[in-house]
């Protein structure tokens, strides 16, 4: 993985970070990021990895959409992007695959559709609860080794301690304005919605 660069980096601030109990006025500690990763191998050639993260933004879930390239050949009249798999992982688990269909009627237009799988965990864990447990247990299972956290390090250490700016956002907003310039060469964020509550 290639190391971060400041052109592949937006940092933000909810407005009234600075207003909470224990955070120094004046303070450029970030409560967003929004990334571009690289990955250096024949197989991921090619292939952006964006990550958005955050705190006080919409909702909390933690989604991952693969966007497939659009075939060569085109089907329907109108261009369409190309299809999906979309993985949420918390708080609930969804598995989805969008695809793109023929819309009813004659003409040859096309439509998004979704099929999803979901499955709503019985009871939440607090933050970090597993991980205490684990610890407290000696299972490492969760637990990066040596090696993988050095690496990880490796990507972030260009950027940590930098002078990138810091932009405001509103809380319940998906972060600055200026996180869309990460994704612009592909269009746009996706913003996962609230999961649908399950059919009884």
């Amino acid at each position: 993985m290639r190391p971060l660069t400041p052109d592949h980096l937006v940092r933000g601030q909810f407005s009234g970070y600075q207003s909470e109990p224990g955070v120094a006025p004046g303070s450029r500690m970030e409560t967003f990021a929004a990334v571009q990763l690289q990955i250096d191998s024949w197989r991921w050639e090619g292939v952006p990895f964006y990550i958005r993260v955050g705190k006080r933004l919409p909702i909390t879930a933690t989604e991952v959409l693969v966007n497939l390239r659009p075939p060569p050949q085109v089907i329907f009249d109108e261009e369409l992007p190309g299809n999906s798999v979309r993985f949420r992982l918390g708080p609930e688990v969804v598995i989805a695959i969008g695809a793109r269909a023929k819309a009813p009627g004659e003409a040859m237009l096309g439509e998004e559709i979704e099929l999803a799988v979901q499955h709503q965990a019985p009871e939440e864990m607090e933050p970090y609860e597993r991980l205490i447990g684990d610890a407290m247990l000696g299972d490492a299972t969760l637990f990066g080794d040596e090696e993988s956290v050095e690496a990880t390090w490796a990507v972030v250490d260009p950027i940590v301690g930098g002078e990138t700016p810091v932009y405001p956002y509103d809380p319940g907003t998906w972060g600055p304005p200026e996180a869309s310039r990460i994704v612009a060469r592909h269009g746009a964020w996706h913003s996962p919605l609230p999961a649908p509550k399950p059919s009884r």
